[in-house]
């Protein structure tokens, strides 16, 4: 059957057979000619879904199926009752019920025209040219082959009627070019297809198209008949196919058996034991797994309990631990779901405790009894504290101490005046409700208590302030340095870790090449490279993989994941060790400028007891109180204050400028009083000196003494003796005796009172050195206007200003001059170099005084120059001899020598006689012109011989003047 079959006239060639091939996947792609389906079954395989589901000729033959049915396909396209199908190509299917009406315009709509597209087949037909020609360049690859046809004269020319655009492979309708080509638009041209033309085009290109698919149809139908002998030969072959299956399926149920008893034998038990192995494994993890979610469930109990022993840096550790485990190995576990957002308002309950639990500690830090004692307040709860604010990030927890510090500063002042007023029994609390008011009600050395308590209490308050804040600090800067520590030991892993790789790549590179390691490196070179990989391996953690099947492993991950963050220990300064974790999150410029807030956190601690100080101070100085201390108080309070600055200073490390400033101000304004009341003081002593010399107080001469041996101070007054020592005529000042009167020994008591002030308040230096500058040139001015001005007559009621009274002024002057280098050297070695330029003041002085002593003595010698000029304008030469002119003078000097001798000292003596002398002889000598006596050894001239060397001997005969040399012979005019 086979055999007689075999010369079936199926077509065997190689040409042919590719004409009648069967396409792999008709579907996907429409083909214009492509061969017929095959209509015979294909055979079978042992599966009956891989059967065909096409009808069979032998067993479908005598049943009816829809390959039965035949149709002339032009027939049933060519629809009769369609009566308008040639009107228009495209309502021709339609349907019976269509109807073409006419459309009304829409009004909303434009009347779109070809110009309307003229702007954008301008733009487009560019492109559409330079697409034609790529098309041209590379034309599209056509998969029909025509030699195809070459077997079938008769199909060949019919085909060859119909267009070849018809039977490209990419034939489709939705190309605009394919389109155009098969539909041409110059068919359509008139609106609505109207025309008589018009519709005979149409109707053409229909006719048209139906003869394409006959002559398609005709083909399709002559292939159909060519391969019926192809249904025939596979029937026959069917039943040697069906045994071939047969024995197939037999020797494939053999094969089963066999692989089924090799399985039984060899393969069930060992991957029963796998399986095993398999199911003990997920047994422990699971076992592990409730392990680990009890113990998580048992979280929020364990934290409940460290927040009631305020462990907050423990509760916060283990719930981000707990967090990380939910997050990595509890994932996805239905019973757990909440636990997380749980944990997070813990932790913000957290946040709000250790908040508060700071707040507490802080107040009870800074309000427990102010002693000597400056020991910290629990410091291993103010570190767990500091830790756990770190650890949240709530950098601006100093600002509650900050806040407490304030308080605490007010309620110290308040406590201390409550105190002190509760002890003085003249402040009655009852009638005098305000404390400010009771505390105005006390003297200055009740006050001055109350102020050194306060100053005291505030010292111990700092003192407990910077401990405590530098516990603060160290905890940030270790935190801080342990950062840097693990950023650096990142680095050097990073670098051992580079060079270990290029090692290894030289290494592979010389084994690769085949040279020996040890001809490349030396012995050192090895060892080092051994060393280095050692310590990596140590440093890196989890250096030895744990095994699938210990129980441990699941617990160690878990541990793992917990103890990520790297713990080292540290010690505070106070020796409280504390572990410090890698999980602060924090950067090195937010805990440096953390560190910087809390050290300027103790300067705002000091800038606060300042301040406190001066309301204090303020609320004391309402009433004029500070303004009418005397000098010693106000030099206590000065000193107290300094203390307490510097104090300050030396604890917080800064100057704070407000205590300072205040003190300045009362310093001025006591300056302002001191001199004040100096001036006016000096000013009615001299409105009251009547410029006789005065007796020197034992006190003055002691205070003279102690200034003379380098002391510029007043010296402390003596408990009265039986013996109290003599006041002295004169005063007597490195061995030389100064005739003083009253006010100028007050005024350098009064000087002196400056230049202890000065060393008492240094602050005051310059405000004193311009005020003592004004007391000098006030002093200088005033006894000028008394004496050489004769004020004194009119304010003392002197009769007359005597020359004993103008010896005196200039001794006084003298004596002032001698003290103003002490007192300059006393003012410039207190004072900054850069102010050095105010001791010209004391220059300026210095002039003045000499200026003022040289007209005194310029008065004395008019005052003899105008008695001259009165006695020789009569004097006559005649008997007898001594002339009366001449006793008259001689007794006049006797008397100026009589006052000024005591008054001057004998060289000034000397110099103003010598001055005196020669006004006389000048005068002496206009007179002898005047009487044309000449010395020629006449009468006359012996006559005037005779009163000059009286008057020589009477004035050579003073005390003091013997040895003067008058000169007298400048009296007679020199012959030319």
């Amino acid at each position: 059957m086979a055999s007689s079959h075999s010369s079936s006239p199926v077509p065997q060639s190689k040409s042919s057979d590719a004409f009648f091939k069967k396409e792999a996947d008709a579907s996907k792609r429409f083909r214009p000619v492509q061969s017929l389906p095959d209509v015979c079954p294909k055979e079978p395989t042992g599966d009956a879904s891989n059967l065909c589901d096409s009808p069979s000729l032998v067993v479908d033959q005598h049943r009816w199926t829809i390959y039965h049915s035949k149709v002339n396909l032009p027939a049933a396209l060519n629809d009769p009752r369609l009566a308008k199908r040639e009107s228009d190509f495209f309502t021709k299917t339609w349907g019976v019920d269509f109807v073409d009406t006419e459309v009304t315009p829409s009004f909303y709509l434009p009347q779109i025209t070809k110009e309307h597209f003229a702007s954008y087949q301008q733009e487009i037909t560019p492109r559409e040219k330079i697409h034609e020609k790529c098309k041209n360049i590379c034309p599209p690859k056509d998969t029909f082959d025509r030699t195809l046809l070459h077997t079938h004269d008769k199909s060949r020319t019919d085909l060859e009627q119909v267009p070849k655009i018809f039977m490209k492979p990419d034939f489709a309708l939705e190309d605009s070019i394919t389109f155009n080509a098969v539909l041409p638009w110059s068919h359509f041209n008139t609106a609505g297809g109207k025309g008589s033309r018009d519709a005979a085009s149409s109707k053409l290109l229909q006719e048209k198209l139906s003869h394409y698919l006959d002559i398609v149809e005709v083909n399709i139908a002559h292939q159909i008949s060519l391969r019926s002998e192809a249904f025939f030969h596979a029937m026959t072959s069917q039943h040697e196919l069906q045994d071939y299956l047969r024995k197939t399926s037999q020797a494939v149920k053999l094969l089963r058996e066999k692989i089924s008893k090799i399985d039984k034998v060899m393969c069930e038990g060992s991957l029963r034991v796998l399986r095993l192995s398999l199911t003990r494994n997920n047994c422990i993890k699971a076992y592990n797994k409730l392990k680990l979610m009890a113990t998580v469930h048992q979280t929020q109990p364990t934290v409940q309990l460290l927040l009631s022993t305020s462990e907050f840096v423990g509760a916060l550790d283990l719930i981000a631990t707990t967090q990380e485990v939910l997050q990595q190995e509890l994932q996805g576990i239905h019973s757990f779901r909440h636990l997380g957002s749980q944990l997070c308002e813990l932790e913000k309950l957290i946040d709000k405790m250790m908040i508060a639990e700071f707040s507490t500690y802080a107040r009870s830090d800074l309000n427990r009894p102010l002693e000597d004692d400056c020991q910290i307040l629990e410091e291993e709860r103010l570190v767990s504290l500091v830790f756990g604010l770190l650890k949240q990030r709530k950098l601006n927890f100093y600002e509650i101490y900050g806040d407490e510090m304030i308080i605490t500063a007010k309620n110290i002042i308040k406590q201390c005046v409550v105190n002190t007023v509760s002890q003085i029994e003249e402040i009655d609390t009852e009638v005098v409700v305000k404390l400010a008011d009771q505390m105005r009600m006390m003297n200055f050395p009740q006050w001055f208590d109350l102020l050194k308590n306060i100053f005291s209490k505030f010292t111990i308050f700092l003192k407990r302030i910077k401990a405590t804040l530098s516990v603060i600090r160290s905890v940030v800067l270790l935190v801080l340095d342990k950062n840097q520590k693990t950023r650096d030991l990142e680095d050097t892993l990073q670098k051992d870790s580079a060079k270990d790789s290029v090692v290894d790549t030289e290494v592979a590179y010389l084994t690769h090449e085949g040279l020996f390691i040890s001809d490349a490196f030396g012995e050192g070179d090895l060892l080092a490279a051994a060393a280095d990989t050692a310590s990596q391996r140590n440093v890196s953690p989890s250096s030895e993989p744990c095994s699938s099947d210990s129980v441990s492993e699941p617990e160690g991950t878990t541990d793992s994941s917990s103890s990520k963050e790297q713990t080292s220990s540290s010690v505070t300064p106070g020796g409280v060790e504390m572990m410090i974790t890698d999980d602060m999150k924090l950067t090195d410029l937010e805990l440096g400028k953390l560190a910087n807030n809390i050290q300027d956190l103790l300067y705002n601690a000091s800038d606060i007891c300042h301040d406190r100080s001066v309301k204090f101070l303020m609320a004391r100085a309402k009433d004029g109180f500070l303004e009418k201390l005397n000098s010693s108080e106000f030099v206590a309070l000065s000193r107290l204050m300094e203390g307490f600055i510097l104090d300050t200073e030396q604890i917080c490390g800064r100057k704070s400028m407000s205590l300072r400033g205040a003190l300045q101000s009362q310093a001025n304004r006591f300056v302002n009083r001191f001199h004040e009341e100096r001036k006016t003081k000096l000013s009615l002593l001299l409105d009251n000196e009547r410029w006789k010399q005065a007796e020197v107080p034992a006190e003055f001469q002691d205070l003279v003494d102690s200034v003379s041996d380098g002391r510029i101070s007043l010296p402390e007054k003596k408990v009265a003796t039986a013996e109290e020592r003599k006041p002295t005529e004169f005063l007597l000042v490195e061995g030389q005796k100064y005739a003083t009167v009253g006010t100028v020994l007050l005024l350098i008591r009064i000087i002196l009172e400056y230049c202890q002030c000065v060393d008492n308040i240094p602050s005051i230096t310059t405000d004193m050195l311009t005020r003592l500058s004004d007391l000098l040139k006030y002093f200088n001015s005033r006894s000028c206007q008394l004496v050489l001005g004769a004020g004194a007559l009119q304010v003392v009621g002197l009769k007359t200003i005597t020359t004993k009274n103008l010896a005196l002024s200039s001794r006084c002057l003298q004596l002032i001059v001698h003290y103003i280098p002490i007192i300059r050297a006393h003012f410039e070695a207190r004072l900054q170099p850069k102010q050095f330029s105010m001791l010209r003041h004391f220059d300026h002085i210095t002039k003045d005084y000499h200026d003022h002593i040289a007209e005194i003595s310029a008065k004395l010698v008019a005052i003899m120059d105008s008695l001259f000029d009165k006695l020789l304008s009569k004097y006559e030469v005649k008997a007898p001899v001594p002339s009366a002119c001449f006793r008259n003078i001689c007794k006049q000097m006797a008397k100026m020598h009589e006052a000024i001798s005591d008054l001057l000292p004998e060289e000034q003596t000397q110099m103003l006689f010598l001055r005196i002398n020669a006004s006389y002889k000048l005068h002496l000598k206009r007179q002898l012109a005047h009487l044309n006596v000449v010395n020629d050894g006449g009468p006359q001239n012996g006559l005037v011989t005779a009163d000059v060397a009286f008057y020589t001997g009477n004035l050579q005969a003073l005390k003091g003047l013997n040895d003067l040399d008058l000169n007298m012979a400048e009296i007679w005019e020199q012959k030319r």
